[in-house]
């Protein structure tokens, strides 16, 4: 089975930031608002239709994620999307929840009353997940859970992997705290199972992906994503090399972009 996934962060308005202080440099993940409805009118001009989870509307499925929980996705994204008909998923950093910059308990519950999806970007945003313990992987997972389905009424079952270090046991404490579908940053349209749980890759979507790069992703056109797997399976490599400094020097180079 193929799905092909869009990750995105931040949606915002021309003239106002992220806002968001728990993430270094946020701006190389942030579109403005125009630029966003830009993206999605390549992708339906493309003859492609954004879609939830469950829909069996086309034979390769194409989903738009959002992760942080940042408060653009409420004000800027989800209209851009009901603009087209399209619904999105959106991921919650639960212990972010009302801070400034980031959605409210009631933002949240409106966006699924509206027919996006909700799911738990873990509860502390860990910067390296895949090094945790398997102990402190399931409260993450479980803890995260557990808010957001109080505050939903209804059962959270999917999430994503914060940072995109993702790990066989990151998948397997995902399972085992009661998930279904679990998106990491891998670029990649298979689904992996994972002890009962699907396992989903993303195209990852910053400030300078042109609408067209945008359309070209959602159609599945081989050397989009042949782009995307060339970089990541090269920032793979560093990541093993570098261990912790990658993160030091990630941190580095975003803040003087």
């Amino acid at each position: 089975m193929k799905i092909i996934t869009l990750g995105y962060h931040d949606i915002v308005d021309v003239g106002s930031g992220s806002g968001h202080g728990e993430r270094v440099a946020p701006s190389r993940y942030t579109l403005h608002r125009e630029s966003f409805r830009q993206h999605l009118t390549a992708i339906s001009s493309a003859g492609v239709g954004l879609s939830v989870r469950d829909s069996g509307e086309q034979s390769t499925p194409v989903l738009v994620t959002f992760d942080d929980g940042g408060i653009g996705g409420y004000t800027c994204a989800a209209d851009e999307l009901e603009r087209f008909g399209w619904r999105g998923h959106f991921f919650i950093t639960t212990d972010w929840i009302g801070r400034d910059g980031f959605m409210n308990r009631g933002q949240i519950q409106d966006l699924r009353r509206r027919g996006h999806v909700i799911g738990s970007h873990t509860r502390s945003h860990p910067a390296r997940m895949s090094r945790l313990s398997w102990d402190e992987l399931l409260r993450e997972w479980t803890d995260s859970r557990a808010i957001l389905s109080e505050l939903l009424g209804e059962p959270v079952i999917t999430a994503s992997v914060s940072d995109g270090y993702y790990s066989a046991m990151v998948g397997r404490s995902a399972a085992a705290s009661g998930l279904r579908f679990l998106f990491n940053s891998e670029p990649t349209a298979r689904v992996q199972v994972v002890e009962g749980c699907s396992v989903l890759g993303r195209y990852s979507i910053v400030s300078t992906t042109t609408a067209a790069e945008a359309a070209a992703l959602a159609s599945g056109a081989i050397g989009a994503h042949l782009r995307q797997a060339i970089s990541w399976n090269a920032k793979k490599v560093v990541k093993a090399v570098a261990g912790d400094g990658y993160l030091t020097l990630r941190r580095l180079i975003l803040s003087k972009r």
